[in-house]
């Protein structure tokens, strides 16, 4: 199966695209949800306080929150930082967490309120300016941080990004006030009802003094207020360790003493390593594994639905790409059905639409026919088109061996359905692979996957679409769909405009939807009260509880 899904980094785009108005307020209550219960979790037990757990992984790439949109890293993060909220893994809904409450009169100036008994792991208190300055850092483009497109609602980002060959403004959000010691005050540029939403992403974690003084030092031995801490530094490709810490106050109390991870380059490797019972829990077992871990590990393997979904993306720069009737013909040629199924045996479906099913707003079959297979009629639409010159190159990374797989599949069917003559590919390492896709610089279709920030239409559709897209694609009758479903009186109002935006997204076709994911995880009979749901990238760490 596929290694757990890299976020693009994505260039900042026009703050005057982000516009929506509803107002949330949180209650002050207990978060996280009850692992124990509903299809989202597996109770092996109750268990007891202690012990500790193991946990599979692949290397990240950071452990500072702002300077990561890492799946892998996100992982460990989780557990080192409390944001300002989470979400429910039942509904994904807001739920307080290192704030009390998040509260807006007009949807654009949010008071943040925290809560008062916070401290990061080396006893420095967590307070207001523990934010603004985690958030002034991941916004200041010459930072390079990878999360830096996640602040561009707050008033003064441009200052702090300008254009190229300019110098910024200053260092600062505008928009970010600290009121006191508990109170932030954050004004966007323009109202936008799903801020709250935003603030369970772990880029909005707080950073204490020390992460400013030597940031190397700091991302191998983050130090942060969840509730869990580093115990030794990031021992880099071989493991992370955990361990309780026990100056936590906050309400995501750890039931085991600690959790190490340990870190993998293949998961075949990995998924051998569980079975002989030195890995406790694998979040992503190999899809070629998934009947193997069925029989081994019976009702301790779990297959949930996921919000990510695997795209090809097309290099509208490129004159050949240019013309969505070809656009169209290459998503017709594509078997997604054969694909999933013999790639992922099943567990993987098909996508119709470029939202989730799980998301609000999602409607079955939007893609229509645009996502069916249909050979004969897409070689009819690919000759009305004007056919294909040249090789037609398909660049993927080399981190996990399905990616080579379904392109070679899906070469194919090209081939065969369209009668492209030549296909080469373009395989390498993500390191390498995403600063040619965020340039624009590729010759042909490339292998991406979309993962929720937060369960919304508008997160898929902004983050997919944007004006800084890396397809280069633009419409101005979308992004004004997309400035009116913003604009709504409430999330749920605003679901005709998105949909409306999908719907021309999906008949011009930049990107071509081919599956969602579908999250395969199993676990020893060790531990019990593994709770991974799919609003949150990754596993509960302080929910597992350990047999003893």
């Amino acid at each position: 199966m596929h290694t757990p899904p890299h976020r693009p980094s994505r260039p900042a785009r026009p703050l005057s695209a982000l516009v929506t108005v509803a107002a949330l307020a949180l209650a002050a209550s207990a978060c996280g949800g009850t692992a124990s219960s509903g299809k989202n979790s597996a109770d092996q037990g109750p268990g007891k306080p202690g012990g500790t757990y193991t946990v599979a992984l692949t290397e990240p790439n950071h452990l500072t929150p702002g300077q990561t949109t890492d799946s892998y890293a996100i992982q460990v993060i989780q557990g080192l930082f409390d944001t300002p909220v989470t979400l429910d893994p039942k509904d994904g809904h807001v739920l307080p967490l290192a704030a009390a409450s998040v509260e807006s009169a007009d949807q654009r100036v949010w008071t943040v309120k925290l809560r008062p008994d916070g401290v990061f792991h080396n006893g420095e208190k967590v307070t207001a300016q523990s934010f603004a300055d985690a958030w002034n850092a991941a916004a200041y483009g010459p930072n390079g941080w990878e999360s830096n497109y996640y602040f561009a609602q707050i008033e003064g980002y441009p200052d702090l990004n300008p254009d190229e060959g300019q110098q910024p403004k200053g260092d600062k959000l505008s928009g970010l006030k600290v009121v006191d010691d508990t109170t932030l005050q954050v004004t966007l540029s323009a109202p936008f009802s799903q801020f709250p939403m935003m603030l369970a992403f772990t880029a909005f974690a707080p950073l204490p003094k020390a992460a400013f003084t030597d940031t190397k030092a700091f991302d191998a031995h983050p130090v942060g207020n969840g509730p869990f801490q580093m115990d030794g530094d990031w021992v880099h490709d071989q493991k992370i360790a955990l361990k309780k810490s026990a100056s936590y106050a906050g309400t995501r109390k750890a039931m085991a003493d600690g959790v190490t991870f340990k870190i993998f380059t293949s998961k075949d490797t990995a998924f051998t390593e569980l079975q002989a019972g030195n890995v406790d829990i694998m979040t992503t077992v190999p899809a070629a594994r998934a009947p193997e871990a069925k029989r081994t590990f019976g009702d301790r393997y779990s297959v949930r639905p996921s919000g990510t979904m695997d795209y090809l993306g097309l290099p509208l720069w490129d004159k050949r790409f240019q013309n969505p009737e070809l656009r169209r013909a290459l998503s017709m040629a594509i078997d997604r059905p054969g694909v999933t199924q013999a790639i992922y045996n099943g567990v993987f479906k098909p996508a119709d639409s470029v939202v989730a099913p799980m998301i609000p707003g999602h409607r079955d079959g939007a893609c229509g026919e645009a996502c069916a297979y249909a050979p004969a009629k897409a070689k009819a639409l690919f000759d009305r088109a004007g056919g294909f010159s040249g090789p037609l190159e398909l660049y993927f990374s080399n981190s996990d061996p399905t990616y080579e797989q379904w392109m070679t599949a899906v070469a194919n069917q090209l081939k065969q359905n369209l009668g492209i003559q030549e296909v080469t590919f373009k395989k390498m390492a993500s390191a390498d692979l995403g600063p040619i896709l965020n340039k624009r610089k590729g010759t042909g279709p490339y292998r991406q996957n979309w993962v929720i920030d937060y369960p919304s239409m508008q997160n898929y559709l902004d983050g997919l679409y944007n004006p800084d897209n890396r397809m280069g694609w633009s419409s101005k009758e979308f992004d004004a769909l997309i400035a009116e479903g913003n604009a709504a009186t409430s999330a749920k109002d605003g679901l005709v405009a998105y949909q409306k935006a999908e719907d021309l997204a999906l008949k011009e076709m930049p990107l071509v939807p081919l599956w969602n994911w579908q999250d395969q995880s199993a676990w020893s009979d060790k531990v019990g009260h593994v709770l991974i749901d799919p609003y949150i990238t990754g596993l509960h760490l302080d929910e597992v509880t350990v047999k003893q």
